[in-house]
């Protein structure tokens, strides 16, 4: 193998697939691509309902977890990644979101030129393949598939109509710019099978020659000259390679794995950096710093005469009905995505736009991982879109191999305390409308003894965890802005050749799932590095 690249991708998720595809569109590109994951050659990774058994299984999840969190309680959370080209993308929810027109208008107002909602839009066209017909909102012909999902559920549909009852009306389509309403969400999903990154983007260019790909490597560092990143080492079986450039080196490892090799390659904040005995290349204090995720808190409702995923898994016989109707048809349950039925709602009327979003589903269990409850229920999740509480993730340790310190700060800020307690309020509003009363729905978590706001915010605070959403550790800012990892051109401060294209370089979360806004992300990125080659 050649050992000097034009371009150098750490990382092969959803954002280094996308700009593997992109960069080595050009022939004259050499492009290598460094994976710590593997393959995708395991069955639970393409068929949907998979989530179930990838998520808390280390043959395709990274196994984190974060330090004690204060505002949960002092309780500790699994944080999924995926351990697989396509990374997350493999063992995620398959929600196609944009977000809301507000975010990237905002990131613009924070003086980042081409990042606003006019600016994006096109970006996510160019990658979307849609199986409706094209409008100014959808496309097709492009590697990213967008079906709707193949299997309703009339417990879902007695959600929408309680609702709308609410004053959450239904809409079609999320992706609009403004995603206030209820309905089904759009899936990125081809005929019944998980679309992931790596099959859109990755998988079908690997015959190119002038494109490498090395899976199972552990990237320790990135290589920093004078001033200018030139290379990476990794580690395989054992082993330690070199890689170099003459281009850049572009990180897409995302918001757990970039902050963390920065500081082990020497970017990051002087003192922190020292404390863990690496030498300083570059002082960025921001680096790791400005941790945001969606949190979510499950509310489960017991109910009765209306079929739920419960009941069909907990029936022996029925498991062999419902994986011989998917291997028919590619319908049923096996189809599904974690959440079907999806709703955006204002927390409260000073709120600009929609805060909340609600992934509802006709299942409960105690977390992702964990077999079904045994009897029929819902899960009501609801969580906080624009949390004001700011978290961060570093490296442990000069060891390229320990994990990093996740540390979310969920519930930190007294307006996200606020936003739980009456998010949760407005679930039992929900339930309480005659379309969804008529099934008996039994509050089983909280319970309906939870009352007043201390006690919801306590039960907040028991039942939070992540919805898989890390966004901001490597945020997007203004060089007058000491905090700031990236300039608007995703150009690590400091460091020439060096760029990060990956949802650690949001400035401020997106109003919804931010998979695709991530590859959205490495889309743009893939342009200007073509714009700046020599």
């Amino acid at each position: 193998m050649a050992d000097s690249f034009d371009y150098i991708i750490v990382g092969a998720g959803s954002a280094g697939c996308v700009l593997a595809n992109r960069l080595s569109a050009d022939p004259r590109n050499r492009v290598l691509v460094l994976e710590a994951g593997g393959q995708d050659d395991w069955i639970w990774f393409h068929i949907p309902v998979g989530y179930l058994f990838s998520i808390g299984n280390p043959r395709a999840d990274w196994m984190y977890e974060t330090q004690p969190v204060p505002g949960l309680g002092g309780r500790s959370l699994k944080y999924p990644r995926g351990k697989v080209i396509g990374g997350s993308s493999a063992i995620n929810a398959m929600i196609y979101m944009r977000g809301q027109a507000a975010d990237y208008d905002g990131w613009r107002r924070l003086g980042l030129a081409g990042w606003g909602w006019d600016d994006v839009l096109p970006l996510f066209l160019a990658q979307e393949d849609h199986i409706a017909p094209p409008t100014d909102l959808h496309r097709s012909g492009g590697e990213w598939r967008v079906e709707h999902p193949r299997m309703r559920w009339r417990v879902l549909e007695a959600f929408a109509e309680a609702a709308a009852l609410e004053g959450i009306g239904p809409v079609t389509d999320f992706n609009g710019g403004d995603n206030a309403g209820s309905g089904y969400f759009q899936v990125n999903q081809k005929a019944g099978l998980r679309w992931s990154a790596a099959r859109g983007f990755l998988k079908p260019v690997l015959k190119r020659s002038n494109l490498k790909l090395e899976t199972g490597v552990r990237v320790d560092r990135v290589l920093i000259e004078d001033g200018r990143a030139v290379g990476v080492t990794w580690t395989k079986a054992g082993q330690t390679f070199e890689a170099r450039t003459g281009g850049e080196v572009v990180l897409a490892a995302g918001a757990v794995g970039t902050p963390q090799l920065l500081e082990l390659s020497g970017v990051g904040d002087g003192a922190r950096l020292s404390g863990l005995g690496i030498e300083t290349a570059v002082h960025r204090p921001g680096v790791g710093e400005n941790l945001q995720d969606h949190l979510q808190i499950r509310p489960i409702f017991k109910v009765s005469g209306v079929p739920t995923m419960n009941a069909l898994y907990a029936s022996l016989w029925r498991r062999p009905l419902m994986a011989l109707e998917y291997a028919l048809s590619r319908r049923g349950p096996m189809s599904m995505a974690p959440s079907q039925m999806g709703a955006f709602a204002r927390s409260s009327p000073d709120q600009a736009t929609a805060n909340l979003q609600f992934h509802v589903q006709p299942l409960s269990l105690d977390r992702f991982g964990e077999p079904l409850h045994p009897f029929p229920a819902i899960t009501i999740s609801v969580c906080n879109l624009r949390p004001t509480s700011r978290g961060s993730i570093h490296a442990a340790g000069p060891d390229p191999a320990a994990a990093p310190a996740i540390q979310p700060n969920y519930l930190s800020t007294e307006e996200d305390g606020r936003v739980a307690v009456d998010s949760m309020r407005l679930v039992r509003r929900i339930v309480g409308r005659p379309p969804l009363a008529r099934y008996g729905p039994s509050e089983m978590a909280p319970g309906p003894a939870v009352a007043d706001d201390a006690g919801l915010l306590a039960a907040a605070r028991d039942l939070g965890t992540t919805i898989f959403h890390p966004v901001g550790t490597a945020a997007m800012g203004l060089a007058s802005d000491p905090m700031a990892v990236v300039d608007a051109r995703l150009r690590v401060f400091g460091v020439a050749g060096l760029r990060i294209a990956d949802a650690s370089v949001m400035p401020a979360i997106t109003s919804g799932n931010t998979n695709s806004p991530t590859m959205m992300i490495a889309e743009k990125a893939a342009r200007m590095l073509a714009e700046d080659r020599p």
